[in-house]
């Protein structure tokens, strides 16, 4: 238990969030989250802060964040004695167009889709590490923006990761000159051009509304993870998570698809699942695959099903396998695991080399070959839908 405890403490903790001309979003989230946590709540004090913004968006951060006067960032931590946060220019991501340049705005659809894939990539970074915990904000930004940095905090989070919004009372909403609620007394003015009222920035409430989401991250495809992949393709993914899995055999391309997904096989792989496919067809409870004779026997099944693939001629795909069962067959009066000590490793390097990393863990379970019961028969899952092209 105190292993447990101590990791917790020990995880670094990162602020990401999101703006465009309204950098005021990382003081006010900052100070809800450090300064004056929510009822109920710890105070919560990243040891790292991140932006993902525009060109101008990140101008405007670090003249009004970053620099020497106004600095409302290092003012705010001034105020009320918190730690050292690392943040500076380097810690503000600059969203980047078609052709490498920095983006002035996010506005066309190729604007949004390049946002997308990066702060999908982002937001997988930050998450690939089990030592930190990140707390996302969506207060700033375009929509899109906000919208997309939610959407990949579902695909990536993990248990310890949040998201929130901050919320500011009236009429500090918004205001260009507020970025926290000061300590001591801070006058600046409401925006009503004819009649501008003096308001006291310490009178100001702040507070965090954390929003739920639904966790997808431990069932992506290892390959999906280090968010490479891009936004696109990383949410089709987990689309497929969620639909009916679909099964489907090309035997003259050798190629295997979950639900569109290409599983690559050697030949006996392939065959392998092709075998336990045509009797998930033919409606069988599964195979007994240490049964040398009859229909569904290794010898009568697996390896013809083997021979058509690879070809009639000599072959070393087929020699080998057909030497390795039957020599496990032979060898199972002597107490060895017979056909199974083939058979065995041969499904579980599909299963963690092949079907997983692609897959997925959630996805992989539905469509993999499993034991069933405690006797010799295996079988794919009753719900999967096999199809041969």
């Amino acid at each position: 238990m105190s292993a447990v405890v101590e990791n917790r403490v020990n995880r670094r903790k990162i602020l990401l969030c999101a703006i465009g001309m309204s950098p005021q979003i990382v003081t006010e989230t900052l100070y809800a989250l450090a300064v004056q946590p929510s009822e109920g709540t710890t105070s919560w004090i990243p040891d790292e802060i991140y932006l993902v913004t525009t060109r101008r968006g990140a101008q405007h951060a670090i003249l009004n964040l970053l620099s020497g006067t106004p600095g409302w960032f290092h003012r705010l931590c001034r105020d009320y004695g918190l730690p050292h946060i690392d943040f500076d220019e380097r810690s503000i991501h600059v969203l980047l167009g078609s052709e490498g340049a920095e983006l002035e705005d996010v506005r066309t659809i190729a604007d949004n889709e390049q946002a997308a894939d990066q702060i999908c990539r982002l937001v997988s970074g930050f998450t690939l590490r089990n030592e930190t915990e990140l707390h996302v904000s969506l207060a700033g930004g375009r929509k899109t923006m906000g919208y997309y940095l939610g959407y990949a905090l579902s695909l990536f989070g993990r248990e310890q990761d949040r998201l929130s919004h901050v919320l500011v009372s009236e009429p500090y909403e918004g205001h260009p000159d507020f970025y926290y609620p000061t300590p001591g007394q801070s006058i600046i003015h409401t925006r009503d051009p004819k009649t501008p009222v003096a308001i006291d920035c310490r009178h100001a409430h702040v507070e965090l509304a954390e929003i739920p989401f639904i966790r997808f991250n431990d069932g992506l495809p290892d390959a999906l993870r280090d968010g490479k992949a891009g936004f696109m393709q990383t949410v089709q993914m987990a689309n497929r998570m969620r639909t009916e899995v679909h099964m489907e055999f090309d035997i003259h391309a050798l190629s295997l698809k979950v639900n569109d997904q290409a599983i690559a096989l050697k030949p006996p792989a392939f065959a392998l699942y092709w075998w336990f496919a045509r009797a998930h067809l033919a409606g069988l409870k599964g195979i007994d695959w240490y049964q040398e004779c009859g229909e569904w026997g290794w010898r009568e099944g697996y390896l013809k099903l083997l021979l058509r693939l690879v070809g009639q001629k000599a072959n070393r795909y087929y020699d080998e396998t057909e030497e390795k069962l039957t020599k496990w067959f032979l060898d199972k009066e002597k107490g060895t695991k017979g056909p199974g000590g083939y058979f065995g490793p041969l499904l579980s390097r599909a299963n963690q080399q092949k079907f997983m990393p692609m897959l997925g863990a959630k996805l992989a379970k539905h469509c993999m070959i499993f034991k069933v019961g405690d006797g010799p028969m295996y079988a794919l899952p009753k719900a999967l839908k096999v199809t041969e092209v």
